[in-house]
């Protein structure tokens, strides 16, 4: 019996990227954009920096996004939905894949126009924690021209990746450099990070 997870995690097993343009129902995926309009008006999204607590790059110029973390203890309905469906993901992998997941981090991010992270790793040099990310667009009627595209590069060639309303990207944490292209108008996901601790 198929799950909702296997085009997900089938594609990362093929090509080291996971890709699925349904991972997220189209209700949720609205709920989370409103959502961060909302913070947006709000004035609650803050700027994104570099490293964690113990290697913190106030003057960083890798990346101008902003961002406001995720947490079951607001609430908000939409947020416990996709939290729901982590938790679900997380239960799948370490079913299937014994990946040794215990637990996660998401933030929703925003890249306003003219706004970039260039390329990186999401693990830090000294915390190995994070062993998956999982990002999962807002946007819709994405296109070309709209700039903003995840670059994911591999051994032979890097894979572009608009950032389409519904669509999940999943790849390891500490292996796949990947960047922001530089956005010409508002990009919206949620970003986030499934851990061993």
């Amino acid at each position: 019996m198929a799950n909702q997870f296997d085009v997900l995690i089938n594609s990362f097993v093929d090509n080291n990227i996971g890709i699925d343009r349904n991972f997220l129902s189209p209700s949720l995926s609205l709920g989370l954009q409103q959502n961060i309009l909302q913070l947006q008006n709000d004035d609650l999204m803050t700027s994104a920096g570099i490293g964690n607590s113990q290697l913190k790059d106030a003057q960083q110029k890798m990346r101008t996004d902003k961002i406001y973390w995720l947490n079951k203890e607001h609430d908000d309905p939409f947020e416990n939905e996709f939290l729901q469906q982590a938790d679900e993901l997380v239960e799948y992998l370490n079913r299937t894949c014994y990946a040794g997941i215990n637990d996660y981090e998401f933030h929703y991010a925003v890249y306003e126009e003219g706004s970039f992270y260039r390329r990186h790793k999401d693990q830090f040099k000294n915390d190995s924690k994070r062993k998956y990310s999982l990002i999962c667009y807002l946007n819709d009627n994405w296109t070309e021209e709209d700039g903003g595209q995840l670059v994911v590069y591999g051994d032979a060639a890097a894979m572009h990746i608009l950032p389409h309303a519904e669509t999940a990207v999943f790849f390891k944490s500490d292996e796949s450099e990947h960047e922001v292209t530089r956005t010409n108008r508002s990009r919206m996901s949620v970003t986030g990070w499934l851990k061993q601790v």
